[in-house]
């Protein structure tokens, strides 16, 4: 019986250790914050005019602030002279884009969205000055806007002349 009783009190440990584990509630994980709500379609798109008067702001002030903060990394522009990615815009703000712009005006935005992330924003801009030594011509413009890690970034601006 003493040879049996090292093994007996082994196991009854080893049972007990089984039985408490099994018992032992888990911890509960917090619950995490509930992601921010979505924006209605007409929160988003006064969201975006705003971006987009700041882009413009920064324009005519010749601030590259705005344009650090709003436009995605990987963000794109078209224009009369081609195509330019953020760090060449960033540049070309920098020195005012051969521009002196003395005030501004947008109108007839309208809200298109590609998805849940991505947002078509068109409208109409005029501006009073000159690019170049020319009148700045009034364009229709686009932005695509995405929404990355919440925030809604510029990715895409292209203008046209209107006539």
């Amino acid at each position: 019986m003493k040879k049996y009783l090292p093994f007996a009190i082994g196991l009854l440990l080893a049972l007990a250790s089984v039985s408490l584990a099994q018992e032992t509630k888990t911890a509960t994980p917090a619950p995490s914050p509930s992601p921010k709500p979505a924006l209605s379609k007409a929160q988003l798109q006064r969201q975006l005019i705003a971006t987009e008067k700041k882009l413009w702001e920064g324009w005519k002030n010749k601030d590259v602030k705005p344009f650090k903060t709003n436009l995605a990394a990987d963000s794109i522009m078209v224009g009369d002279s081609g195509t330019a990615t953020k760090a060449a815009a960033l540049k070309e703000m920098a020195t005012g884009a051969g521009c002196d712009v003395k005030s501004y005006e947008l109108s007839d935005f309208k809200l298109t969205m590609i998805n849940s992330g991505a947002a078509l924003l068109t409208y109409k801009g005029s501006a009073e000055g000159t690019c170049g030594g020319n009148p700045i011509p009034t364009v229709w413009a686009s932005s695509v806007f995405v929404n990355r890690g919440g925030r809604w970034l510029a990715f895409s601006h292209q203008e046209t002349n209107a006539k």
